[in-house]
C-alpha cells in the first residue's frame, strides 16, 4: 500500500473565501472550494456521466421540502452546493453527497494550509 503524499497546489491567496477552482495534481483534476474559510477538495468528475463537475458555476444553495416543514420549500446549504454543468446533479461540497441520490458520495480530498501554501493529501 502506498503512503499518502502532500502536494502544493498554490498559495493561500489563490483560494479566497467564496471561490473555487480546478487544480491538476498528476493525472487528477481536483476542485478546491473555499466555503466560509474552510477548504474542501472534490474530484472534477461527476459519477453520472463523467461531466466536469467542478468547472460549473460557483457553489449555490438548493431548495428542499420536508414532511417536518409541511412540505414547504426552504433554501438550504447556501454556498455549499456544486452543480454538474452537464445534467444538473447537485453535490454538497463539505460532505461530497449527491443531493438527489444520497447513496452516492464523492471522494473528498484533504486540503490544508501550511506556511502560507495550500496543500492536498493524496
Amino acid at each position: 500500500m502506498s503512503e499518502s503524499r502532500e502536494h502544493v497546489i498554490g498559495d493561500v491567496s489563490d483560494f479566497p473565501e467564496g471561490s473555487h477552482r480546478v487544480v491538476r495534481v498528476g493525472r487528477r483534476q481536483i476542485g478546491v472550494f473555499n466555503i466560509r474559510g474552510e477548504l474542501y477538495g472534490l474530484p472534477n468528475v461527476c459519477p453520472h456521466q463523467t461531466g466536469p463537475l467542478c468547472e460549473g458555476k460557483p457553489p449555490l444553495g438548493t431548495l428542499v421540502s420536508r414532511v417536518e416543514n409541511d412540505w414547504r420549500f426552504e433554501w438550504v446549504h447556501e454556498g455549499e452546493v456544486v452543480v454538474c454543468p452537464w445534467h444538473g446533479l447537485e453535490y454538497h461540497v463539505p460532505t461530497g453527497r449527491c443531493l438527489a441520490y444520497p447513496n452516492i458520495s464523492l471522494r473528498r480530498y484533504e486540503i490544508f494550509v501550511e506556511a502560507g501554501k495550500v496543500k492536498v493529501l493524496l
